[in-house]
């Protein structure tokens, strides 16, 4: 796909999802977020989720309710050239990297780390590599910082992905304000940012703009089902200790969301209470469907409670049967703490190799 196509592709995309928003009234109300098999009309009056285009209806739900807490997807306005910079090209045994920068937004340009396999004969898959609460963001999963267990940026790389991992705002070497920029929250912005990200992936000529996935621990975990849910072109993710149910989060206490660095209007709109939230988690799952999940959830993990996990998978189920994808969706629940050992990270890996590399030849349909 050259860089006019790709640009012609995304300028309908989005453009589509501003007219489903601007032609719709406010999104309905889900007081019970882990039925997902019902979508509700104009009148309120709930229906069965019984046929695909039923379920679009409630995915065009979800994705304005997540919005009403994120603030609103950025429209076309926003989208720019590339512009792509590099200021360092480092040679490693197997891969290249390059530090780099590009142009998400008119005034902002989003660091990032893009790591290149040397060999290969044909366009490459490629992940998006997000990063959890550090102060050194993107150098942690690129390999250059932080710990070994997480640097699944580089590990990729090593095993023939293109990888690119770039700083979530204020942290690692980018600093950006959401909010003095028109933004209502951190969270969007990261959305978009990363939006952004899989546009360069698929300009890149070692890349097959349709082989794309997302990966991340933690604040990376919940951010790749955030963009993945509204970037269809991510066709595969993995979140390692991302998420739980909102009344799972600290027993229901929704104040670490809360915060300049995530939602504030979870506090100064919905009073940190999961009952009143517009989304949850079960939602955010089952809205990336038919394309492939795994959630990696450590038992003792001590942000995210595994049993809140559990019930956002299983919430989620019936979507991905419907859509014909009982595959697509996988949990693992190993017996460690908040952390990504390399037992999880190599199922993770494989996941990846299940779903962007066997997958896409004819030997891997019959799965």
């Amino acid at each position: 796909m050259n860089v006019s196509s790709l640009c012609a592709t995304v300028t309908v995309f989005v453009a589509h999802f501003a007219l489903e928003q601007s032609t719709r009234a406010a999104p309905p109300v889900y007081p019970d977020k882990s039925n997902l098999m019902v979508f509700r009309d104009a009148h309120g009056v709930e229906h069965p989720v019984l046929r695909a285009e039923d379920w679009q209806r409630r995915r065009a739900d979800i994705l304005e309710n997540m919005q009403l807490v994120m603030g609103p997807l950025p429209d076309q306005g926003k989208r720019v050239a590339l512009a792509v910079e590099t200021t360092e090209e480092v040679r490693a045994e197997k891969h290249t990297r390059r530090t780099i920068s590009f142009a998400t937004e008119p005034g902002d340009r989003l660091p990032g780390c893009l790591l290149v396999p040397h060999e290969h004969r044909e366009r490459l898959p490629a992940v998006l590599c997000l990063h959890q609460t550090t102060k050194v963001g993107k150098d942690e999963p690129a390999g250059l910082a932080g710990s070994p267990n997480l640097h699944y940026a580089a590990e990729l790389a090593e095993r023939g992905y293109v990888t690119l991992a770039v700083d979530y705002p204020n942290f690692g070497t980018y600093q950006f304000d959401p909010y003095a920029n028109g933004y209502s929250s951190a969270t969007m912005k990261g959305i978009w940012n990363h939006m952004r990200a899989v546009d360069l992936l698929q300009s890149l000529a070692e890349v097959d703009p349709e082989r794309i996935g997302v990966i991340g621990h933690s604040l990376g975990g919940h951010n790749s089902l955030f963009v993945a849910a509204f970037d269809p072109r991510i066709k595969c993710v993995v979140t390692n200790c991302g998420f739980c149910s909102f009344a799972r989060y600290y027993d229901g206490n929704l104040a670490g969301w809360s915060h300049k660095g995530y939602m504030p209007r979870i506090g100064e709109v919905y009073a940190l209470d999961p009952r009143t939230m517009p989304f949850d988690f079960t939602e955010v799952v089952a809205a990336i469907a038919p394309r492939a999940v795994l959630a990696i959830a450590p038992k003792r993990d001590g942000n995210f409670a595994v049993a809140g996990v559990e019930e956002c998978i299983t919430a989620a189920r019936p979507v991905f049967h419907l859509l014909g994808a009982d595959e697509k969706l996988a949990a693992h629940y190993p017996d460690c703490e908040h952390d990504f050992p390399p037992e999880c990270r190599e199922i993770a890996y494989r996941w990846f190799d299940r779903w962007l590399i066997k997958a896409s030849r004819p030997e891997g349909l019959s799965h």
